[in-house]
């Protein structure tokens, strides 16, 4: 990655929160680096070496700074945008994909040679695949010693090391010190009663109330629940076992505030993986905001909500037949079928959850047949998803992204039921391609219409979203969210009048 070191010492120096994650300072005289925020007396500017990614400054021979804790800085990156091929890989080794596989495995998947993929990671993370996944392994293990009381075994296991004996090893070799006196010398947590919970950082700004918005509004009964208190809760269901996790915003340490139970210590690092996910924790508002606000539609939108995200979706599968269910129907409605399903082949949540969780979505072999009927949806709709569904037994992989946002369209267009507006909402929020865009979406339409005082027709639309390219899903979401607030503010003057009247 090319930065500018005077413009890096410069943040440094002023410790500018704006560039939390977007570089790292390493330190020669001690061997440390740090995130630009560290409480650290400022080095002096010939000792430091600046980085672009955490794993560049270990593959230095850095390691990370106990004070400042790397591992609890955003994840911005930075790259997206100039290597969608580099975003891909790194959402594949999120998901374990160099755990027990290698290089070449994971270039095979992307379509690509491993020397290609080596000299993408290099140029645009300054460090090599494997390095990158051990890095993202250690300093996930550095946030469980610091923030859980969890058993040193236990956080080996939920990161991802082989085994104890590794685990050991990597913190002698990284620290000089075993994990166990990390913790020590740390602020330990006090043991959760059940489950772990952990903060997950993001770059600010975050629009909390237009996520916690358009979760509660598409919310599926007895699975998620947005509470009184603005916490998100869900079930979740991975491996075979079933657990929830509860999301609260925490504004001040600019940060998410997960609390997961779940039974199986393995999956940690793969849910804090799907809460970033669904929660877009890894977007940089201030730069695609940027980028959107040069087109003058969408200008006074950007500006209006500078933290919006993309909200994904926690599982593809289930993303994909929420898709289907709200083709030609209100989001209300699409929520209420998705209920009716989830009652009829959801299995039991073990012991219940929190606010009123009792089930979990159902995996694909159990919507294989469905009664059209009784569920109240039309017979090609259910056909559609026992489609999904057979598809998704036959390919795990289905519904994440491909090499290419064509590829995953395409892929997903092939399956009898699903068009492109359902493709590009998949690909949207399930494949996370930031640059889907569901041109013939009727409230996108509808919202441009009101703008520009013409109502465009689809293609029209998606000429006009050629420039704001490669960030189209961001200003899709502006526009949905243009629509809900206009509908809101209809709505209140509606009930005012009525009010009135009724006086």
């Amino acid at each position: 990655m090319e930065l500018d070191p005077d413009a890096c010492y410069r943040a440094l120096a002023t410790r500018d929160a704006r560039f939390d994650g977007r570089f790292f300072t390493g330190v020669r005289t001690t061997g440390i680096y740090c995130r630009p925020v560290c409480p650290a007396r400022t080095p002096r500017r010939e000792n430091v070496r600046f980085f672009g990614s955490a794993a560049a400054a270990e593959a230095a021979g850095f390691r990370s700074c106990l004070r400042c804790r790397p591992e609890s800085s955003p994840d911005l990156a930075a790259w997206r945008g100039t290597s969608n091929t580099v975003s891909r890989a790194l959402a594949l080794i999120a998901e374990g994909g160099l755990d027990g596989a290698a290089v070449d495995t994971l270039a095979f998947r992307l379509g690509l040679g491993e020397r290609q993929l080596r000299r993408l990671f290099r140029q645009h993370l300054g460090a090599s695949p494997v390095a990158v996944a051990q890095t993202r392994r250690v300093l996930f293990a550095r946030q469980l010693l610091t923030e859980t009381a969890m058993p040193l075994a236990d956080v080996a296991l939920a990161a991802g090391f082989g085994s104890v004996r590794r685990f050991n090893a990597t913190f002698r070799a990284l620290y000089g010190s075993a994990p166990g006196a990390l913790r020590r010398a740390g602020q330990v947590a006090a043991a959760e009663p059940s489950g772990i919970t952990l903060t997950l950082p993001y770059a600010p700004p975050y629009d909390w109330a237009a996520m916690a918005d358009f979760l509660a509004a598409r919310a599926i009964d007895q699975v998620e629940r947005m509470d009184d208190a603005g916490r998100y809760h869900r079930s979740v269901a991975l491996g075979g076992a079933r657990g929830t996790v509860s999301i609260a915003h925490d504004g001040q340490a600019c940060g998410l505030r997960a609390t997961i139970r779940f039974p199986a210590v393995a999956a940690l690092a793969t849910l804090v993986g799907r809460i970033r996910r669904v929660f877009d924790l890894g977007a940089d508002p201030l730069a695609i905001g940027r980028h959107l606000a040069a087109d003058r539609l969408l200008a006074p939108l950007a500006a209006a909500r500078p933290g919006l995200r993309v909200p994904g979706g926690w599982d593809g599968f289930e993303l994909a037949v929420r898709a289907v269910l709200g083709q030609q129907v209100s989001v209300r409605a699409a929520a209420r079928l998705a209920g009716r399903l989830v009652a009829a082949h959801g299995a039991p949540l073990d012991g219940g959850g929190p606010a009123g969780l009792a089930r979990v979505f159902p995996e694909p072999a159990a919507l294989l047949q469905l009664d059209a009927v009784a569920l109240g949806m039309p017979r090609a709709r259910a056909r559609t998803i026992e489609t999904l569904a057979a598809a998704a037994l036959r390919d795990p992989g289905l519904f994440r992204a491909g090499r290419s946002l064509d590829e995953t369209v395409g892929r997903l267009v092939a399956l009898p039921g699903i068009g492109e507006w359902t493709a590009h909402y998949i690909a949207l929020r399930a494949a996370r391609e930031p640059d889907a865009f569901p041109a013939s979406d009727a409230a996108l339409l509808r919202v441009a219409a009101r703008l520009t005082g013409t109502r465009p027709n689809p293609a029209d639309l998606a000429a006009r979203a050629e420039a704001w390219r490669p960030w189209r899903a961001y200003a899709a979401q502006h526009l949905w969210a243009a629509d809900a607030a206009h509908h809101a503010r209809a709505a209140s003057a509606a009930l005012a009048e009525g009010d009135d009247d009724g006086a």
